[in-house]
């Protein structure tokens, strides 16, 4: 098939999920005819992916890009980099989006150099600019973005802090940790990472917590930027997805406690997958498939829009991610920590 037929962007492509994506990009007959984007860290030190793309096809063109997701101008730089070469027609329209990357600390927590919680800004904000950069350059009528939700043993699913399964870490037990946002200055907190700080809570769960509210974000992030695309008449028919993909081994562990990085997830977990291979705990080319299949499939209907699957079981996201005054509190004070311009997205009501 002809290569112009769009482009696959996927960010975090090194490792994990991230490379079984590309992997099986590059393996079918099908979306190996698209061009590639794979974002990761370090474009010069990336060997799970260079493994992945090496096991599919020859014919599938593809570009590795360092991307830098805790630094703003980073991505502000990469997205121009991108959106010039759709508009000269170097390669074609985005028509896949997949927001992949991760990281969480595990309470080893750092900033960017903007003075932002890096889990913040590299599950979240690092995305949402990225996004909202990219627009230009996406298919204008068949493109979707897909949202990576992603659960640490189930136990943030839907990412609220009210789902009973988070009472086996009794992360979100205090008052204080009941829902995320309240207002502009919690959001701050969140942001800068001084709410549920490491000082505050030196344990792993600090930073548990400070995932589950960068993934809430992005999760509203599915629902509010799908309302504002539908207003707009040339990206109405832009689709914005989530998928949950489960419980998987990948490097997001790294900065566990040996208990979880090691015990669990390289000794317990493997053999749990090779036993129960469509268990609770999943291969990550099962998962692939899973993100692929909302990118690509059209079992939903041709304009899917504002769902969130749980593999591929269609399921509803948290009360607090669809309640629309904290939405747009948090869109609002997404534009305004990205510095985001008017001439910078072509979505008209970005600020509406």
């Amino acid at each position: 098939m002809d290569a112009a037929k769009g482009t696959i962007l996927v960010t975090g492509s090194n490792g994990g999920l991230g490379s079984a994506i590309a992997e099986q990009i590059a393996s079918s007959p099908e979306l190996s005819a698209y061009h590639g984007l794979y974002t990761v860290r370090d474009a010069g030190a990336a060997p799970a992916l260079t493994a992945a793309l090496a096991r599919g096809a020859h014919s599938h063109t593809n570009d590795v890009l360092s991307l830098d997701l805790t630094r703003l101008d980073d991505v502000r730089s990469v997205a121009e980099m991108i959106n010039d070469r759709v508009s000269s027609h170097q390669i074609p329209p985005i028509r896949a989006l997949i927001l992949n990357a991760g990281f969480q600390d595990f309470g080893k927590q750092s900033w960017t150099h903007d003075g932002l919680d890096v889990t913040f800004a590299v599950n979240y904000l690092g995305h949402w600019l990225l996004t909202l950069l990219l627009l230009k350059s996406m298919d204008k009528e068949s493109g979707r973005i897909i949202v990576i939700g992603r659960a640490l043993m189930k136990l943030t699913f839907n990412c609220s802090p009210f789902d009973h399964r988070n009472n086996v870490t009794g992360a979100f037990k205090e008052e204080r940790y009941k829902a995320f946002v309240h207002d502009a200055a919690r959001f701050e907190a969140i942001a800068k990472g001084t709410w549920s700080s490491a000082t505050e809570d030196p344990s792993w769960l600090s930073g548990f917590r400070r995932y589950g509210a960068a993934k809430l974000f992005l999760i509203m992030m599915i629902h509010e930027l799908q309302r504002r695309l539908d207003r707009d008449e040339a990206l109405k028919n832009i689709c914005v997805l989530g998928v949950d993909p489960g419980t998987m081994i990948s490097g997001l562990q790294r900065h566990s406690p040996w208990v979880i990085r090691v015990l669990l997830f390289k000794i317990v977990y493997p053999i749990i997958v090779r036993i129960f291979p469509n268990g609770g705990v999943r291969p990550t080319s099962s998962a692939a498939s899973d993100v692929l299949g909302a990118a690509f499939g059209s079992s939903v209907g041709p304009f899917p829009k504002a769902l969130y699957f749980y593999r591929r079981e269609l399921l509803e996201t948290s009360a607090e991610s669809k309640d629309a005054q904290k939405r747009d509190l948090v869109w609002t004070e997404s534009v305004k920590l990205a510095h985001l311009r008017e001439d910078e997205t072509v979505l008209g009501n970005y600020l509406r």
